[in-house]
């Protein structure tokens, strides 16, 4: 559907000659204070290359426009400032709405107008997608209820703790929930974006866009996030969940348990004391077990070599990280790689809802 409606001569203006003025694909966008600017960049420029023939930028085969309650800019969590198009247009004219998520913690997101607007949106039956902390804004609205949200491993343990009755997925690029898409963010916002490109106007127009963004392949909504999935634990020491951040900040180059203790204005003896009685292991077996995690995620989810994961995970030779790691699992790095990889499936349960065995010991991510 849709490209094939705009054969013909395409005027300077970018105007069709005798045909319809509504494109085949048409996106209105939402910013919320302090968005992530990658996450919206990423989509339009998918749109905009779309849109037109080469790079010449104009709107043909796509359409968009930014909305806004309010007529003063919007400003990323980076600083950047961009204004809007308009105020808010009737949603049906949209194929979709996409709201562009941000900082969390850095007060309210949207305006009461706004959450209005998404929920007629919704009765209208527009399709909304929430980008990067986007499903937090769409959850918040109570637009997401019987819902799966796709949200980042990094924001895992934040949609946990604000919805803790919601379903959550943090371990896939985007999913697709009949009119309710979200996705995780980062380079996810690409996928997303060339998977309804091609929905819309064809393969060939998503994969010029993803050949001009220098993108040799689109990901679908169900290949893995580029980091192990989180446990679904929350730990309550305030010192602790900062020592974990500091540890899963620092895998390739791990910190001496001596300088988080600094870090976190402690002794060393308190910071063991501190972990032996949230987490039951000492502060250096877990800080080696998160590091095995994510060598272990590495060798199922990449096609790095042995030695490079062992780099990654923060090991200084192959043999010490082999050694290690059998101890662990009772199979060698090299067994594992000979093991099938299952492929995941939109009906699939989450990795992030089914931690492995040893998941009381593993990495969990934990903010502040």
């Amino acid at each position: 559907m849709g490209a094939d409606l705009y054969r013909g001569r395409i005027s300077e203006d970018g105007k069709m000659a005798g045909l319809r003025v509504r494109p085949p694909l048409s996106v209105g966008f939402i910013l919320a204070d302090n968005f992530t600017l990658s996450a919206f960049s990423l989509f339009i420029d998918f749109l905009r290359l779309a849109a037109d023939e080469g790079d010449r930028s104009r709107r043909i085969l796509c359409r968009w426009s930014i909305m806004s309650s309010r007529q003063t800019m919007a400003q990323a969590s980076c600083g950047v400032a961009i204004g809007r198009d308009s105020g808010f247009l009737d949603p049906k004219d949209f194929d979709y709405i996409v709201v562009v998520g941000g900082l969390l913690h850095a007060g309210p997101q949207m305006d009461a107008e706004t959450n209005a607007y998404l929920a007629a949106a919704a009765k209208a039956g527009v399709t909304l997608v929430g980008l990067c902390t986007g499903s937090f804004i769409l959850c918040r609205a109570g637009l997401m209820k019987g819902r799966r949200s796709c949200v980042s491993w990094y924001h895992y343990q934040d949609f946990l703790a604000e919805f803790p009755d919601e379903r959550v997925i943090a371990d896939r690029m985007f999913f697709v929930d009949g009119n309710r898409i979200t996705c995780s963010g980062g380079a996810g916002t690409a996928d997303l974006a060339s998977f309804l490109i091609e929905r819309h106007l064809g393969r060939a127009i998503a994969q010029k866009a993803r050949h001009v963004l220098l993108l040799d392949r689109a990901r679908s909504g169900s290949e893995a996030q580029p980091h192990p999935p989180s446990n679904d634990e929350i730990v309550g020491d305030e010192r602790v969940r900062r020592a974990l951040l500091l540890m899963e900040q620092h895998v390739a180059d791990p910190l001496p348990i001596a300088e988080l203790a600094s870090r976190l204005s402690i002794s060393p003896r308190q910071l063991e004391r501190l972990f032996q009685s949230v987490m039951g292991v000492r502060p250096a077996s877990h800080y080696r077990l998160l590091r095995l995690r994510y060598a272990r995620w590495l060798l199922d989810h990449t096609d790095l070599s042995i030695t490079e994961i062992a780099l990654d995970a923060g090991f200084a030779d192959c043999a010490h990280f082999s050694r290690k790691f059998k101890a662990l699992h009772g199979f060698t790095p090299t067994d594992a790689r000979g093991r099938e990889r299952q492929p995941l499936s939109d009906d699939a349960p989450s990795m992030a809802t089914m931690p492995p065995p040893d998941a009381h010991l593993a990495a969990m991510r934990i903010f502040e």
